[in-house]
């Protein structure tokens, strides 16, 4: 089957989409909710490789389809031992030649309905690149911003529960944007990221506005696609205020996992060195070793973060300012109440 479109893949009608390439090659980047099950590992697939470059393409393709074979077997006695006679998956590889080909030929044998991506991966990334890199966003964007610590991706999350279309950028990361802000488990790679971004806003409706949080264009060590980059620096804005009492008790509860860290915070206390004076930094260290999580919290909100958010400060026309005195569940639910009902009484053009 040919990819027109990425919104199309949401609307497949297949029972699983099988990415056939090695570990290394899906773990840098697949077709978000494909399973992988490589019929050449990382080893093998290089073991043919030098085959193919220092024998010839005969003993390459040979050695190639004993290990194909083999492992297409394992995944029959494992993976896919308890698949029914109606299956219906959806096969790719690299280019769509073939691993993918071998593979499905198997499992057409079998009986089951399997498929393949005309132009395998390649056609995928193709429409990834072309969405995000070549053509306008068709979305009227509304940048929710904030200083650090004013609940922004938490507002975000109550809005979707709403029903707003919602990106959360941090999320598809896996980074919270700050010296602080990795997550379990590293960020995905640059690809992998692109295809988790394009696959969400894919099925979103261009009709109805899409909020999303106010970033730099670089979360971690990840980049943000330049049409979504262009179209945010320029989208209306939501402002949250919130108390920095408030805020730093916000992020004493977020940054939980990092506090219990010791040695984990002290290290990135000292990345903060090229910004900061010596002298404050071993301040900050010396709360993080007591305990004084509050204060450490609120220090850096005031020293750090807020000369930083000022001094970045930009966007489009301010649509709405919210200001809130605490972070609850029950404030943040109310205030995506509010949002979402100044967002309903403006007209389209107006959101712009």
């Amino acid at each position: 089957m040919k990819l027109t479109a990425l919104g199309g893949l949401a609307d497949l009608s297949f029972d699983d989409v099988i990415d056939v390439r090695s570990e290394a090659e899906f773990a840098l980047d697949h077709i978000p909710g494909a399973i992988n099950l490589p019929v050449l590992n990382n080893a093998e697939r290089a073991q043919v490789g030098f085959a193919y470059v220092q024998q010839s393409r005969f003993q390459a393709r040979k050695m190639g389809a004993a290990l194909v074979a083999r492992n297409t077997a394992a995944h029959l006695q494992g993976p896919l031992l308890h698949k029914q006679g109606g299956w219906r998956p959806l096969v790719y590889c690299w280019r769509g030649g073939q691993r993918s080909g071998a593979f499905a030929t198997i499992l057409r044998q079998i009986g089951w309905q399997a498929e393949l991506i005309d132009g395998g991966y390649q056609a995928y990334r193709r429409l990834v690149a072309r969405f995000l890199y070549d053509q306008p966003l068709p979305f009227d964007l509304i940048v929710v911003a904030g200083g650090t610590g004013t609940g922004k991706t938490a507002l975000l999350a109550a809005m979707a529960r709403r029903g707003a279309q919602v990106i959360d950028l941090e999320a598809l990361a896996q980074h919270r944007g700050s010296v602080f802000g990795a997550m379990p488990g590293g960020q995905p790679a640059q690809k992998m990221f692109e295809s988790r971004l394009a696959a969400v806003l894919s099925v979103m409706d261009p009709a109805r506005p899409v909020f999303i949080e106010a970033e730099s264009n670089k979360i971690g060590r990840l980049l943000l696609p330049p049409q979504l980059w262009r179209a945010m620096q320029g989208a209306p804005q939501v402002t949250v205020q919130v108390p920095v009492a408030a805020r730093a008790a916000f992020l004493v509860q977020s940054y939980a996992p990092v506090l219990g860290d010791g040695p984990r915070l002290m290290a990135m206390i000292d990345g903060l060195r090229p910004f900061h004076a010596k002298d404050q930094i071993h301040a900050w260290q010396a709360q993080a070793a007591s305990g004084a999580f509050q204060d450490l919290a609120a220090g850096l909100i005031r020293l750090h973060y807020d000369p930083r958010y000022a001094k970045g400060r930009g966007g489009g026309r301010l649509l709405l300012a919210l200001t809130l005195p605490d972070l609850s569940a029950d404030t943040l639910d109310l205030a995506a109440v509010r949002a979402l009902g100044a967002m309903c009484s403006l007209a389209p053009a107006d959101r712009r």
